[in-house]
């Protein structure tokens, strides 16, 4: 009794035969046992109506119809497709039709006189052997599609995946990575010693290092050639093949480039722009507002943190002005003192003090027709803010000890990393030149607020220390890049930019690791480390693992569905339709699982 209940009393049984008697007696000895769905037919054409009209799980025939043969029966049955089992009742049983049973893919045959116990076992027997041909065929399906849909991604990804096995052949590549090898179909690569030398010979390292420990190698960068002779930098990640029984069987190797792309010509996403690098939304507004704004010309306050890049606005505004084949001439108005700076910025005629010995022209004059850029203008003194709003307002200037005034046409571009709105406020700062200067604003932002930056900044500044200083670094530890990442930079793009300048000189090997950081920036990457992870870091790999779970808007979480399960089955004593209707999970699926989990039924009986 207790194996019968594994068996679907809603399946779907067909009797066919001629006699009455043994329709009604197989009906009832069914019935009894709890089948629901027992239709029967008498006759050659009712069963071919209800093979039509039902979708069945079972038939059971007579190998002697009234004027036809239950074999033939059979033969139109599988011509129609059906795949239930059949099973063939004789009362003259022999070798001959037995064997013609069995050629037209009879599930059995049974001798007449037949008893009900002998019925049942042929059913329960039949239908657990239905089942799990059902099961099966759903199995292939779902493999097929999921097979499908992971080559989809496979295909699809911008990083380059190669597969390799324990030899280092070549199991599979997506399309990415022929094209990055230029994969030649007729003569194609077959294992890693025959890609190009560079990636070849890091793949190879990387590959042997994961064979060798059975762990991931994550974040070696390096550089390698592209075809047309570029070079480019590859972030590299490799990780184990295992089957669910920690069986390796080789290794996929995920690479991305990382290298700055040229500017889009199009102006839709810039990596660069003017000495500037950085893709962030954010900064593809300054961009485009530095391009309007330097069309235009007016005075600009460029205005934000230390570190910003204010100098590097003031000059994109002058290559993007109608000025550009003009002088660019920078004053850095904190650096001089009042009575000096009135003398750089004005110039002085010989005598005009003590030391003058001849005549200078100041700054204004040498950006006639071009562009000054008075850095740090919130440090000026009261009298130079006077005379400062004089020019704005006349265009005019005296030198210091001449009396007939210059005029010059000069664009007047100011910067600050203070709040001049305060400083205005605290009457230490004119609001009448606050406002000839602020004509238009361009606030720059601090690099905590540039998201995603700090890799391709990193790179950028590692690929120019690493030339200056002749270094052989190729690249940045994980860990390295996490520290960077993970830390506020009070001193924004101008501080990161020293940071790997000190690495580039302290590190003598090829990798940047994170012991050539300061301080703070290993402190902090420390503590967050040691925070509790609320999700795990995202791989291509791990993309390809729980994309299903992901697909159906579950968040694969193994350790609580194995417990769900077991929870399940104890409560249906075994019995796994029984534990997939607590679950509401079809019956393939909880197999699924149970086979993933390697939970044996058997152990809640």
């Amino acid at each position: 009794m207790q194996q019968s209940e594994t068996v679907n009393k809603e399946s779907r049984i067909l009797i066919v035969d001629d006699e009455a008697s043994i329709r009604l007696t197989f009906e009832m000895f069914l019935a009894r046992e709890g089948y629901t769905q027992v239709i029967t037919a008498a006759t050659f054409e009712e069963a071919l109506t209800a093979i039509h009209d039902k979708a069945l799980d079972l038939i059971i025939s007579d190998i002697v119809l009234e004027g036809e043969r239950g074999t033939d029966l059979l033969r139109k049955i599988r011509e129609t497709g059906i795949q239930c089992p059949v099973v063939m009742i004789t009362g003259f049983p022999n070798l001959d039709s037995a064997a013609e049973a069995i050629r037209y893919g009879a599930f059995d045959y049974i001798s007449k006189p037949v008893n009900k116990e002998t019925l049942l076992r042929f059913v329960r027997q039949a239908l657990q052997h239905w089942e799990l041909e059902k099961e099966k065929k759903q199995l292939i399906k779902e493999n097929e599609k999921y097979k499908r849909y992971l080559e989809s991604i496979f295909s699809s990804v911008n990083d380059a995946i190669i597969t390799v096995d324990n030899d280092m052949n070549i199991v599979e590549l997506n399309n990415t990575a022929k094209n990055w090898l230029a994969w030649n179909e007729t003569n194609p690569v077959t294992n890693i010693n025959s890609l190009p030398e560079d990636m070849g010979r890091t793949c190879l390292q990387d590959a042997l290092q994961v064979l060798q420990n059975r762990t991931e190698v994550r974040g070696h960068q390096f550089e390698c050639r592209k075809a047309d002779g570029n070079k480019r930098m590859i972030s590299l990640n490799l990780s184990p093949l295992q089957d669910e029984q920690d069986e390796f069987s080789g290794i996929v190797i995920v690479a991305r480039d990382i290298s700055l792309p040229e500017p889009d010509k199009k102006g839709v996403i810039r990596n660069r722009f003017h000495g500037y690098i950085g893709s962030s939304q954010i900064m593809q507004g300054i961009y485009k507002l530095i391009e309007d704004v330097g069309k235009v010309d007016t005075a600009v306050l460029i205005t934000g943190e230390s570190g910003t890049g204010k100098e590097l606005a003031a000059e994109a505004l002058h290559k993007e002005s109608p000025r550009r084949n003009m002088p660019l001439i920078k004053v850095d108005c904190a650096a001089i003192s009042e009575d000096l700076l009135e003398s750089e910025l004005f110039g002085h005629k010989k005598g005009a003090f003590t030391g003058a010995d001849h005549d200078r022209a100041g700054k204004l004059l040498q950006a006639d027709h071009g562009t000054l850029f008075l850095d740090e203008i919130g440090d000026i003194s009261p009298r130079m803010q006077l005379r400062l709003l004089r020019f704005l307002q006349e265009k005019t200037f005296t030198p210091v000890g001449q009396d007939t005034p210059i005029k010059v046409d000069v664009r007047v571009i100011a910067a600050t990393n203070v709040n001049l709105i305060k400083k205005v406020r605290a009457g230490s700062f004119r609001e009448d030149l606050y406002y000839r200067l602020n004509v238009l604003e361009i606030k720059l932002p601090p690099l905590r607020d540039r998201e995603g930056e700090i890799p391709i900044l990193a790179y950028h500044f590692l690929s120019l220390f690493r030339d200056q200083l002749k270094r052989n670094i190729h690249g940045m530890s994980y860990q390295a890049m996490e520290a960077l990442s993970l830390y506020s930079w009070p001193g924004n793009v101008r501080e990161l930019s020293h940071v790997m300048e000190r690495a580039c000189v302290l590190c003598e090997g090829p990798t940047i690791s994170l012991e050539y950081f300061p301080e703070e920036i290993r402190r902090r990457q420390t503590h967050q480390t040691n925070l509790p992870a609320l999700m795990p870091p995202a791989t291509s790999l791990g993309i390809l693992q729980d994309t299903r779970a992901l697909n159906s808007g579950q968040f694969p979480s193994y350790i609580s569905e194995k417990d769900e399960i077991i929870d399940a089955l104890k409560r249906a004593r075994g019995n796994k339709s029984k534990a997939a209707r607590i679950l509401k999970m079809d019956r393939s699926t909880l197999y699924r699982k149970m086979q993933r989990h390697t939970i044996q039924p058997e152990e809640f009986t």
